[in-house]
């Protein structure tokens, strides 16, 4: 008894553990909430007039990246450090987190199509999945928003009824108010909501390749496009195209238009909560919605 009121008081005393914090930067180079210190210097280091603050939870960084929280600024020590995102522990080896989104209608986004085993590579790219959402990009005159040197657009993908008959998915690309390339699309072939995510990024790039942009940042909610463009693919083209299970992956041929569609273009992949009050994701949301209730192509 003795042991356990002492395990429970430590407990309580020390406050969350290391690694279990998140880093929002009001004003910054780019306002967001991160998930490292040494992410969270980047944007506030010699920047004047930094505002950020450490927290316990993500909704509460969030808060105080919109301004709902108000405190004094900390620094959290460097040695607070946080592992791959979207990548999970189970019976001893990685497998891919299902993508779930509580805030989403049912009958538009839906967990995996798939659950398989594949082991986080090495390699990172530009992303975070909480990097850089509250930045308020600048407009130039060709009435793209830029962050820095980088375009930016917001896809999305939707699919009512997914995974079950009578499926409709759509796509939605937002690039600004009445930009003339916003696109709502139909989703053709096989619907499903993942389907629709990855092919939203593919038109994506396809508008920005037609406009000669070589800089693309692209706002998606979908952690599943963003790990299989940044890491799960090159070990999918190493095994033939196979899982670390041995299976075949359902959307090889997804992948692999966007995995050519990504060569001779710089892309920051970012993650962006869905339905949590960016226009631009809510944007992109609207016209997936819209494109899934179109004819089929």
């Amino acid at each position: 008894m003795l042991r356990w009121l002492v395990a429970v008081l430590s407990h309580s005393c020390l406050g969350p553990r290391a690694g279990s914090m998140f880093y929002a930067v009001r004003k910054g180079r780019r306002a967001g909430v991160y998930r490292t210190w040494a992410e969270c210097q980047e944007q506030v280091n010699k920047f004047p007039s930094a505002s950020f603050k450490k927290f316990a939870t993500e909704e509460d960084a969030w808060s105080f990246v919109r301004g709902g929280l108000a405190g004094p600024q900390q620094q959290p020590g460097p040695a607070e450090v946080f592992g791959p995102p979207a990548v999970t522990q189970e019976n001893g080896s990685q497998r891919e987190e299902p993508e779930l989104n509580t805030m989403c209608c049912s009958a538009c986004k839906r967990p995996y199509e798939q659950s398989t085993n594949e082991e986080q590579i090495a390699k990172r790219v530009k992303h975070d999945e909480k990097q850089s959402v509250g930045s308020i990009p600048t407009v130039s005159e060709d009435k793209f928003s830029y962050m820095g040197d980088f375009a930016v657009v917001y896809t999305d993908g939707c699919c009512t009824r997914n995974g079950r008959s009578r499926a409709c998915a759509g796509i939605g690309v937002y690039w600004g108010p009445g930009h003339p390339l916003n696109t709502s699309e139909r989703l053709p072939g096989r619907q499903t909501n993942q389907r629709a995510e990855i092919h939203a990024a593919c038109r994506a790039i396809e508008q920005a390749k037609s406009q000669n942009i070589k800089k693309l940042i692209i706002y998606t909610d979908s952690k599943f496009t963003i790990n299989g463009i940044t890491s799960w693919v090159d070990n999918w083209k190493t095994n033939g195209w196979r899982t670390s299970s041995g299976g075949s992956v359902i959307n090889k041929e997804d992948f692999e238009r966007l995995d050519n569609l990504a060569k001779d273009i710089e892309i920051q992949w970012m993650h962006i909560p869905g339905h949590a009050g960016f226009q631009g994701n809510e944007e992109a949301d609207r016209l997936a919605r819209e494109g899934a209730s179109k004819q089929k192509c």
